[in-house]
């Protein structure tokens, strides 16, 4: 949507009343409507995945062909799946693609074969500490092929003849990603991404992809300094091509948030970019410290999901990652636990609210310069001294705010060095900053 289309008002305003109250729903019923598509790296899962977000948002879905080099990588042949099984004597299906997508090792050969339980067995693969889930398996860069099976239904396989079918296809095609482009007033980006490869899995990661979806479909109805960059790709692979693709323009990113993992019913958390004290890691950090969550901020480490291919050292793009409970360290993690049930509108509410804080700082985040610096102002004259107003949404100008803004206002402080320092709320001291601007106190220094 161009700027002279857009809606008046702003980013913030999300946070104070101009919020649809039904996001999480929807988001939640986003998920719903991409859960029993099988994604993958690649393939017709992903397209129809991509469409389905693309009548939500405006998004450009771009293919790269098998054998395009990106660095280091080449972009693997496309794998498609129409059906997979394993019958007893009987030909009854003990395993079922199409009762669960996650029974099938990603990117599995072809198979049409009879072979006894023992030359099954290694092909199955299960979780004895958790007898009742399926795992996810993968095999994306080595030929291979196998099932996935919960731990106790394997242990009733009586011994016996299988027939084993994977009705799959490995073939030379394209890697597909989407990008939904929001120009701003600069050009300078904020980046978003979130991966969309896996199967049947639901806050790992089909919750990053609707919040991804829930967050552009807002920002696109409001005023916008920056421009935002929203990716749906393929998890490492699909960050790896696009950098190769658009190495030229990665300058223009100032901010980046990797989003994955946001909506089971944990705590919201924060891993730091590789800079660590990037902007946009001070503004996550600022977020969750408002609501006491400070203890939920990670210190970076070179594994993970994209954030780790945006800071690889030839980038050092300031990309952190925010998600709920972190990826690996709940039960439900890769299995077909992380299901419609694992995931909450609510948190998925939240989620939204709590990135949509960390875009306002972003936004809003100035420089100003107090122009009666001696000795402080008379507020009183002014009408700001425990001043109650209409300012952004209904807020009230708090009088500690006006206090710090005004004594921290020498042209070398922004908006949130002042908030850090007070400990107050950034919107606080937002409101403060606009409040003496519009006085006369205050001018703002590009």
């Amino acid at each position: 949507m161009h700027a002279a289309a857009r809606p008046e008002f702003a980013i913030r305003d999300l946070l104070h009343g101009r919020r649809d109250a039904a996001v999480g729903t929807r988001a939640h019923d986003l998920i719903r409507e991409l859960y029993p598509i099988c994604r993958s790296l690649t393939g017709e899962g992903v397209r129809e995945s991509l469409k389905l977000v693309q009548k939500v948002i405006p998004l450009d879905i771009h293919e790269v062909a098998s054998g395009t080099r990106a660095f280091d990588w080449v972009v693997p042949k496309e794998w498609n799946i129409r059906d997979a099984y394993i019958k007893n004597a009987r030909g009854e299906r003990v395993v079922d693609f199409r009762h669960s997508n996650l029974h099938v090792t990603g990117y599995s050969v072809p198979v049409r074969a009879r072979m006894s339980l023992g030359e099954l067995r290694p092909r199955l693969y299960s979780l004895p500490a958790k007898p009742d889930v399926v795992p996810l398996r993968t095999s994306y860069f080595r030929e291979d092929w196998g099932f996935s099976i919960a731990h106790r239904d394997l242990e009733k396989l009586p011994e016996g003849e299988y027939e084993v079918c994977i009705d799959s296809t490995l073939t030379e095609g394209s890697l597909t990603y989407g990008e939904c482009f929001l120009p701003g007033e600069t050009t300078d980006e904020v980046l978003v991404s979130t991966h969309i490869c896996h199967p049947s899995l639901c806050n790992d990661n089909l919750s990053g992809v609707a919040l991804a979806t829930e967050l552009a479909r807002a920002l696109g109805d409001c005023r916008r300094r920056y421009s935002y960059r929203f990716l749906f790709i393929p998890a490492q692979i699909g960050s790896i091509v696009w950098l190769s693709r658009n190495e030229r323009n990665v300058g223009r990113i100032k901010h980046g948030l990797v989003l994955v993992a946001v909506g089971d019913s944990g705590d919201p958390s924060y891993k730091r970019s590789r800079r660590g004290n990037a902007e946009i890691d001070r503004a996550a950090v600022h977020v969750l410290r408002q609501q006491g969550f400070e203890g939920r901020v990670r210190e970076f480490f070179p594994h993970g999901n994209d954030e780790r291919q945006f800071c690889s050292p030839g980038f050092n793009l300031p990309v952190g990652s925010f998600m709920r409970t972190p990826c690996g360290t709940f039960p439900e993690y890769h299995t077909s636990a992380d299901n419609l049930d694992f995931v909450r509108p609510a948190a998925l509410a939240d989620s939204f609210d709590q990135c949509i804080g960390i875009f306002e700082i972003l936004e809003h985040n100035r420089r100003y310069l107090n122009l009666n610096p001696k000795c402080e102002p008379q507020l009183g004259k002014r009408g700001l001294y425990r001043l109650t107003g209409d300012v952004h949404g209904g807020g009230k100008v708090k009088e500690m705010p006006m206090l710090w803004v005004l004594n921290l206002s020498d042209g070398d402080h922004s908006l949130l060095d002042i908030a850090e320092r007070s400990e107050l709320a950034f919107g606080d001291v937002l409101a403060a900053a606009h409040a003496l601007e519009q006085c006369g106190l205050l001018k703002e220094i590009e």
